[in-house]
C-alpha cells in the first residue's frame, strides 16, 4: 500500500485553508472497510455533515423551485453571490457573510429592473446574472493566486468544514424547514394559481418574496459545501428527479431529500477513493441519477404501453 500523502484536493480548499492529511487514494479493502473507512476522519465526518445539511436544505427549498418554475433564478442566484464571496476573501470576511449580502442585493436589483422597465423578469435575471459573475471574476483576478481562489470559491471547500460552517449549515436548515412549515399553504397556492391566492388572502407577494428568501439562504448556506457554482445541482437535480417519483408536495420533499442525502454520502466516497473534487462528484452524480430515473421511468411507461395495446388487442381478437 503507498504511503499517506497529503490530498491533492487543491480545488476543494478556499484561501487561507490547509488540506488535512488522509490516507493514499488508492486505499482498498473489503466493502465495508470500502464504505466506512473514510469516514473514520474527523475532516470527512465534518465534510459528510455539511454534505448532509446542504442536500437537506437544497432538497426541500429546491422543490418549490422546481414547482414555481424558478430554476433560472435558482442558477443566477448561485453565480449572483460570487462578487460576494470575492469581496469577503479579499477583504478578510466570513466568506458566507459575503455571499449573503449579495444575494440580497442581487434579488432587490432585478425585482427593480423588473418594476422599473418594460423588461421581463428573466431579463432583469440574466442581465445581473451575467453582471453578478463578471463582477466576481474581476474582484477574484486582484488576488496573485487567481486560478486557485476561483477554482475554490467556485467548487467548493467541503474538506476544510469547521464546527462554525455546520453550525450555520444547521441554523440555515432549520430556518429553512420552519419556513417552509410556516409558509406552506401560501407556497403551494402560489406554485399552482397565484390569482386564487390573492383571491384567498395569502398575500402572493409576500409569499413570493419568502421563497425568494428561501432560495438565497439555501444557496448562501451551501455554497462551502459544493461551491457557488455547482450548488445549483443540489438544488434542482434531487427535486427533479423526486417530481418523477412522487406526486403529493410532501412527499416529493422527502423523497428529494433521501435522494440529495444519499448523493452526498455517495459522492464523497467516491471522490475519497477516486480522488477527484467533492463538490463536483457529489453534484454530477445528482443529475446523473436524475438521467437515469427518467430513462427507467420512459421505458417502463413504453413497456407499460405495449402491454396495455396488447391486452386491447386480445381482448378484441
Amino acid at each position: 500500500m503507498p504511503s499517506a500523502s497529503p490530498p491533492r484536493w487543491s480545488h476543494d480548499l478556499l484561501p487561507g485553508r490547509t488540506a488535512p492529511p488522509r490516507a493514499a487514494p488508492s486505499y482498498r479493502g473489503p466493502a465495508v472497510d470500502w464504505l466506512t473507512h473514510p469516514f473514520s476522519f474527523e475532516f470527512m465526518q465534518r465534510a459528510l455533515a455539511a454534505g448532509v445539511l446542504a442536500a437537506l436544505t437544497t432538497s426541500v427549498v429546491g422543490t418549490w423551485v422546481i414547482l414555481r418554475g424558478l430554476a433560472f433564478m435558482g442558477d443566477a442566484l448561485a453565480h449572483g453571490v460570487l462578487p460576494g464571496i470575492a469581496l469577503a476573501v479579499l477583504l478578510g470576511f466570513n466568506p458566507v457573510a459575503g455571499a449573503a449580502v449579495a444575494a440580497v442585493v442581487m434579488v432587490g436589483a432585478i425585482s427593480l429592473v423588473h418594476r422599473a422597465t418594460r423588461l421581463s423578469e428573466d431579463t432583469a435575471i440574466g442581465l445581473l446574472f451575467v453582471g453578478m459573475l463578471a463582477l466576481g471574476v474581476i474582484l477574484i483576478s486582484r488576488r496573485g493566486s487567481f486560478a486557485i481562489d476561483l477554482m475554490a470559491i467556485l467548487f467548493g471547500d467541503v474538506l476544510g468544514t469547521t464546527r462554525g460552517d455546520l453550525l450555520l449549515q444547521g441554523v440555515a436548515a432549520a430556518l429553512a424547514l420552519g419556513g417552509v412549515a410556516l409558509f406552506y399553504r401560501p407556497l403551494l397556492v402560489l406554485c399552482f394559481n397565484e390569482q386564487k391566492a390573492a383571491a384567498l388572502g395569502l398575500r402572493p407577494r409576500l409569499a413570493h418574496l419568502v421563497m425568494m428568501g428561501l432560495i438565497t439562504l439555501a444557496v448562501v448556506s451551501s455554497f462551502q459545501a459544493v461551491g457557488a457554482l455547482l450548488v445549483f445541482g443540489l438544488l434542482i437535480a434531487p427535486p427533479a428527479t423526486a417530481v418523477l417519483l412522487a406526486r403529493r408536495v410532501p412527499t416529493v420533499m422527502v423523497v428529494a431529500a433521501a435522494l440529495g442525502i444519499s448523493e452526498v454520502v455517495i459522492g464523497l466516497l467516491l471522490s475519497y477513493h477516486f480522488d477527484t473534487a467533492a463538490g463536483a462528484t457529489m453534484s454530477g452524480l445528482a443529475v446523473a441519477v436524475f438521467f437515469l430515473v427518467l430513462a427507467g421511468e420512459r421505458g417502463w411507461a413504453a413497456v407499460a404501453g405495449r402491454r396495455a395495446q396488447a391486452t386491447a388487442e386480445d381482448t378484441l381478437g
